[in-house]
């Protein structure tokens, strides 16, 4: 166990929700990266356990902390623990936020709040721990996990408006933080997925497969691997300017 503020030169990434799906699929890329993974989930032990031995057949020293990051109590936790056994972190992936498609007028008060503190307030919680560390380090890459074209209105935006309202939102902090955290040489990046196969594609009807593959250009679902290689290279030296970007992984979808 390191002590707080030791610098190490072991590379740490933290992902949010990465049991699974996306998640999964970027700690296990971080991890062939060279990156030591926290793994972070809320009750899926089970998920949680599985992701773990496969990440540390890749990086053995990687360990899972369990913790609701929606609250600014598990956001400490989280990240808490992090600094405590590695002394620091070096990449925060913001990746875990409720879905919910359901017309605003039917959305319940607490859908509403779990919605916006899942996807928005996750983050937010998350990257207000981690960055006095970062800035003291003088170093550090945020990547947050979007959704389809959060960043503009498309179909879809009506069907989901408390989803997408959070995700409008994870873009504008993105852009804010990647100004004001700069002089600390910190870059902020969004990755913004489309139709990815992920756990949730089995339950999808045969129609809707058809229906949403024919309006991908590329004609193709895409993979948590085609979202991992995107925060791959963001986090890396090869996009060293780059920052306040929103990358799209989307096959042309809405381009």
């Amino acid at each position: 166990m390191r002590m707080v503020g030791e610098m190490s030169t072991q590379k740490v990434a933290v992902v949010t929700g990465s049991t699974r799906g996306i998640g999964r699929g970027i700690a296990l890329r971080l991890a062939r990266d060279g990156y030591t993974i926290v793994v972070n989930y809320r009750d899926a032990e089970d998920a949680a356990a599985s992701a773990l031995e496969e990440i540390r057949s890749i990086a053995p020293a990687s360990i899972a902390v369990k913790s609701d990051v929606s609250t600014p109590e598990g956001a400490q936790t989280l990240i808490g623990r992090t600094i405590e056994t590695f002394g620091g972190l070096d990449v925060l992936v913001n990746n875990v936020g409720p879905f919910l498609v359901k017309p605003l007028v039917d959305t319940k008060d607490h859908e509403w709040r779990e919605t916006l503190d899942g996807n928005l307030g996750s983050a937010f919680y998350c990257i207000r721990t981690a960055l006095p560390q970062m800035r003291a380090r003088r170093q550090g890459n945020i990547i947050n996990v979007g959704a389809l074209n959060t960043d503009t209105l498309q179909v879809g935006v009506f069907e989901a408006p408390a989803y997408y309202a959070a995700k409008a939102g994870l873009m504008m902090l993105t852009r804010s933080l990647a100004h004001s955290e700069a002089p600390f040489n910190i870059r902020v990046n969004a990755v913004n997925p489309g139709f990815i196969e992920t756990e949730e594609y089995a339950a999808y009807t045969e129609a809707d497969k058809a229906r949403w593959v024919e309006m991908i250009p590329s004609g193709t679902f895409g993979r948590p691997d085609d979202v991992a290689g995107a925060v791959s290279f963001l986090v890396s030296d090869n996009a060293r300017y780059i920052t306040g970007a929103v990358l799209h992984v989307h096959g042309g979808l809405f381009a």
